[in-house]
């Protein structure tokens, strides 16, 4: 047998069919290896997910921001004030403000009074005042300090920097105001120009009785924005004349808000916020009612 003969042997159809099968197996091999391969692998979580998951099982959730007001209803960062105030007197009462800072409960710890009124505790320089304008002092007067005698109060908060912005405005307008009159520039007018440099809306008119400039002055800017502190409620002038009188060993009767108690000296009533006679000014005496300010004075 020749040699060709012999190599076309090794391949012929027996060996052909061998050849196949192994390469069909190779390739068989072959496609189910590149598959396992090519299986794509689970996709990861991305950073942000994985961090937040990990957070959830392994810290307990964040505590809540501390409030922004503390528990008397005041904002935290505000524990200075100014009110502004009417109280009682032997004719229509008088206007003022007071102002200082409060303590952890939002209770008034320190206070200093401004206020326009007459020179003096003389009835004198109050009559005359209603005709020329008279020497005027811008501190306290008998009965400002005594809340028994508070028939309206308008609290505003205050902050250390609005409350060195508020004090610096009432000294120099304590500093500028030597005169008083009656119906030209009286403690309403002197009270709203604080206000008014504090940003608020004043009443119409300085010629209101001094309960309701001041209660005016109140609604007109409680909920008022873009102003210098921020407005709160506080005990109302009532519940303040109370507590003061039961401090004092006094009982007293409910009254609506605003009402002179009977043993208060109330007000004799003036229309238009017209000064009372001479005369009655100059009887109506606090030796007879020891719970009036020692006073003949209107709106002062």
């Amino acid at each position: 047998m020749s040699k060709a003969t012999k190599q076309h042997q090794l391949i012929g159809p027996k060996s052909a069919r061998t050849w196949v099968g192994i390469l069909g197996l190779a390739l068989l091999s072959a496609v189910v290896a590149s598959g396992a391969y090519a299986q794509p692998a689970p996709a990861e979580k991305p950073a942000a997910e994985a961090a937040e998951a990990k957070t959830t099982t392994t810290e307990a959730p964040p505590a809540k921001p501390a409030t922004t007001e503390a528990t008397h209803g005041r904002p935290a960062n505000k524990p200075y004030y100014i009110e502004f105030r009417a109280r009682n007197a032997q004719t229509y009462g008088h206007t003022f403000s007071i102002y200082g800072r409060v303590n952890e409960n939002g209770k008034i710890a320190t206070s200093a009074v401004a206020g326009l009124h007459p020179a003096t505790e003389s009835a004198l320089p109050w009559m005359v005042g209603h005709f020329v304008v008279v020497p005027s002092e811008t501190g306290a007067s008998d009965g400002d300090k005594d809340d028994q005698y508070v028939l309206a109060r308008f609290h505003v908060a205050l902050s250390a920097d609005e409350f060195k912005k508020v004090v610096g405005y009432v000294k120099e307008l304590q500093a500028k105001s030597p005169m008083w009159h009656a119906v030209l520039y009286n403690c309403n007018a002197f009270v709203g120009d604080i206000a008014k440099f504090m940003g608020m809306e004043t009443p119409a008119s300085t010629l209101l009785m001094p309960a309701d400039y001041i209660n005016g002055l109140k609604k007109l800017n409680m909920k008022r924005t873009g102003i210098i502190g921020t407005p709160v409620e506080v005990m109302s002038a009532e519940r303040l004349r109370e507590a003061a009188l039961r401090a004092q060993g006094k009982k007293v009767a409910a009254q609506p808000e605003g009402a002179a108690k009977p043993s208060d000296q109330k007000p004799k009533k003036q229309a238009d916020n017209k000064p009372a006679k001479p005369a009655q000014a100059a009887t109506g005496s606090a030796a007879a009612n020891p719970n009036s300010p020692n006073l003949a004075s209107g709106v002062r």
